[in-house]
């Protein structure tokens, strides 16, 4: 039996979108990787106020505490903006649309 309704054409908007998920985990691995570096590059004295010293691994789990955030914000704002800069060049297609309804529909 055919389709209920006839096809229709009808106009659809085409565009490409980032992927947010892959740039804000690009984000928060470059925020790993800034911590690792900034661990690796700082000084273990002992704190002049304190006269304590920080082991490496503390030093990193707190600086991934404030870059893995900002890069994770980092990388949603660059997909925001490729986003924005991706609609000037909306397409405007002709689609055409049709029902299908499948065979044991038929009969209910």
């Amino acid at each position: 039996m055919a389709p209920s309704e006839t096809p229709q054409t009808v106009d659809a908007t085409v565009r490409r979108v980032p992927r947010y998920g892959v740039f804000m985990g690009i984000g928060v691995a470059v925020g790993v990787l800034a911590a690792g570096i900034l661990t690796w590059v700082g000084s273990y004295e002992a704190s002049t106020t304190l006269d304590v010293v920080y082991p490496p691994g503390q030093v990193f789990g707190f600086l991934l505490l404030w870059t893995a955030p900002i890069g994770l914000a980092l990388g949603g704002l660059v997909a925001l903006l490729f986003e924005r800069a991706a609609r000037r060049h909306d397409r405007v297609v002709r689609v055409n649309r049709e029902t299908v309804i499948p065979a044991d529909d038929e009969n209910d």
